[in-house]
């Protein structure tokens, strides 16, 4: 399982958000490259981009910023969201090096267009899947949908998806422990490997999603924890590793 840090950009900052509020955003440097050769080197085996700016106004804001990491760290996989819905944006971040684009809103809206992206862009599609009491989330989680979130990952069971990002919000940026149930439940009913995000603060709460990786957890993303020095990255990552060594000589 890996451990992903988070680079949300706000204006060109680094920031972290409460439940996805654009007005209680925390800036934590204005230099999104530096940030992400700190997580490098810190042992982060991928990152986990997004345009909080995009997500609000529908295309790209801060693709600057996204193609300079991407282009800093060629090696390095990158998945970004925020602002991803057309077939051209996500040309345009493949070509610039990111390796995974994830599709938010218009998955809801749109189901058909995460289909025909998947054949078109096979094995780099992600399907971010946000949720507040269950019920999917969009628009930079200003509008809550009637789709039960567990109905939508199981639309794309079959459309080549690589993974689902899913993400409580009523953890995100709260530092309160993550959703391992409803987690579980998503990888259990939709058939996609999940990465977990929203509340993933403590090494407890990385213990617990190993634990159940089996049951197809890819990863968890973090943000606030790892910026506050709640959660150490390298020890996360050692942590998994052990776990991951140890069941597969078991």
């Amino acid at each position: 399982m890996l451990v992903i840090p988070a680079i949300d950009l706000k204006d060109g900052q680094c920031v972290r958000l409460k439940q996805g509020r654009m007005n209680e955003a925390t800036s934590y440097g204005d230099d999104p490259v530096a940030m992400a050769s700190r997580w490098v080197e810190a042992g982060a085996r991928r990152l986990h981009l997004v345009d909080l700016n995009g997500a609000f106004a529908g295309n790209p804001v801060n693709a600057e910023a996204v193609n300079a990491i991407a282009a800093e760290f060629p090696d390095l996989p990158i998945q970004i969201g925020g602002g991803i819905r057309s077939r051209d944006t996500i040309a345009r971040y493949l070509d610039a090096g990111v390796s995974w684009v994830i599709i938010g809103t218009r998955a809801v809206q749109e189901p058909d267009f995460v289909t025909e992206m998947c054949r078109e862009f096979a094995g780099h599609i992600i399907v971010g899947i946000d949720a507040r009491d269950g019920y999917v989330a969009t628009d930079g989680w200003e509008s809550v949908s009637s789709v039960r979130a567990t109905d939508l990952a199981q639309r794309f069971a079959n459309d080549g998806v690589s993974a689902i990002v899913y993400t409580d919000i009523s953890r995100d940026g709260m530092m309160q422990g993550v959703n391992i149930d409803a987690t579980v439940e998503m990888a259990s009913s939709g058939g996609v490997p999940v990465i977990a995000s929203g509340g993933v603060t403590s090494l407890d709460d990385i213990q617990q999603l190993a634990d159940v990786a089996p049951a197809g957890i890819l990863g968890a993303i973090t943000g606030r924890a790892i910026y506050e020095g709640r959660l150490d990255l390298t020890e996360a990552q050692l942590l998994c590793d052990t776990i991951d060594r140890n069941a597969g000589e078991a």
